[in-house]
């Protein structure tokens, strides 16, 4: 750890430094607040350990000027005219901790083990927000076709301001992962990201879960509790299936839109909260709002800009894309050489409708590389459903009538389909039973009649 001591004391410069890089610290020594915060600049420490009163610059003041310019890094004071008033002010002003002197090494010990665990979880929340951005980074959205390139220019516009945005679209299109990369690349990326699914939340709850409520508010708020709103302060909150609300909290609802500001179930006290609202749902809102169930005002006030996200089925160019990024996703998430897709493999994906559209070919994809055993992904690793339906009956030329009877017909027809589905299938019988629409039991019935059974 790299650590800044400042004291006006050589002695007590002298003993700090020689313990702490007798435990493995990094240490620089500076003997006044001035001295202290250009000794900061310049070499940029993890932790300070400054003594209150110092000359020049004191240690409250060089606390104040660290917090400004790294509101991370750790600072401890010292002082051997401790009154809880100066306490109060160092931890007010954003100190992590304070000594009275003259202290022990155990004392100092405690504190800086207590130091070096708090840099350690700063250390992490950085690396994971920095995670996060690199997952929601704008360029990871997934997609080439013209109507994904009209939408990222349309969330590009929304970046660096706080309007309010609704995001439309069928389940499993993406809406959270949009809502997410807009948070992540925008000024709002180090507060808070607060989803709420309005959908999964009772009736009765909702509004608490949203605004918070006091203690005694209701049978069983035994204590106070912040709501969503109020955590997301400086952040962003993510209403997902806002059309679920019911008409009493759209109400409240539409006060924090148009004012930032709620008061918790039960309570009088008016709380501010600066927060990004989101918006997401795949409901016809339009309808709802004639049907009287849900408002129109606030319609309004959250569809100030609205994306709306295309289903999979209508960016057709987009789903061979989407096959490979999923393939090396779980390829890597399971440690084994990433699959190659076969052209038939590829068609079906490509044909098929994507009812769950992105989320759909995510789990199936998924499925397939956890269970497959191949290098390759073939049309046999598909599930049935994706299968291609190859055997449309109007597509058919019936032969003419007098020149075969209609047994030797169907038996022709039978034979090649259950050639064709074993084939597909690398001879399992299971899978080319559920193909053909028939059971395992009546396919090996007609192996044998065909004789296909040993082939």
């Amino acid at each position: 750890m790299n650590i800044l001591v400042c004291d006006d004391k050589p002695v007590m410069l002298k003993f700090l430094q020689e313990y702490l890089e007798g435990e493995g610290h990094s240490v620089v020594t500076a003997s006044d607040g001035e001295e202290g915060f250009a000794k900061f600049i310049e070499s940029q420490p993890e932790a300070v350990i400054t003594d209150m009163k110092m000359p020049k610059v004191s240690g409250i003041e060089l606390l104040k000027k660290v917090k400004a310019h790294d509101p991370d890094t750790i600072v401890i004071t010292m002082t051997a005219f401790a009154t809880i008033e100066s306490a109060i002010e160092a931890m007010r002003e954003g100190a992590y901790d304070y000594i009275i002197k003259p202290f022990s090494i155990e004392q100092i010990k405690m504190i800086m083990n207590k130091v070096s665990e708090k840099i350690s979880l700063i250390k992490e929340n950085k690396y994971l927000r920095s995670q996060l951005k690199t997952i929601y980074r704008f360029d990871n959205l997934i997609g080439q076709s013209g109507k994904m390139k009209e939408m990222y220019e349309l969330i590009s516009r929304v970046l660096e301001n706080k309007a309010t945005v609704m995001i439309t679209g069928e389940t499993g299109t993406g809406k959270e992962l949009i809502a997410r990369a807009i948070h992540y690349n925008g000024p709002r990326a180090n507060g808070p990201f607060i989803k709420v699914n309005c959908a999964a939340i009772p009736e009765g709850l909702l509004e608490s879960e949203l605004f918070g409520h006091e203690k005694g508010a209701f049978t069983g708020a035994i204590s106070k509790k912040e709501g969503k709103f109020e955590i997301s302060d400086g952040g962003t909150i993510f209403l997902d299936e806002i059309g679920e609300v019911p008409v009493s909290i759209q109400v409240k609802l539409l006060r924090v839109l148009q004012n930032r500001e709620f008061e918790r179930v039960g309570g009088n006290q008016t709380i501010k909260s600066d927060v990004r609202i989101i918006a997401a749902t795949n409901r016809d809102l339009a309808q709802a709002i004639v049907e009287g169930r849900f408002r129109s005002d606030l319609y309004y006030r959250l569809n100030v800009v609205p994306i709306s996200v295309p289903p999979l089925r209508e960016r057709i160019t987009d789903i061979s894309i989407l096959v490979e990024h999923f393939i090396k996703k779980f390829c890597e998430e399971n440690r084994r050489p990433a699959l190659k897709v076969s052209k038939e493999a590829m068609e079906s994906f490509i044909k098929y409708g994507w009812p769950g559209n992105v989320r759909e070919l995510e789990n199936i994809i998924e499925r397939i590389v956890i269970l497959s055993s191949g290098s390759s992904l073939e049309l046999s690793d598909l599930p049935p459903h994706l299968l291609p339906k190859d055997n449309q009956l109007d597509q058919l030329s019936v032969p003419s009538v007098g020149r075969h009877k209609m047994t030797e017909v169907v038996d022709y027809i039978e034979h090649k389909m259950i050639e064709e589905a074993l084939k597909i299938t690398n001879g399992q019988q299971t899978q080319a039973a559920d193909i053909l629409g028939i059971n395992r039991g009546s396919l090996i019935y007609k192996m044998k009649k065909f004789n296909l059974y040993n082939s």
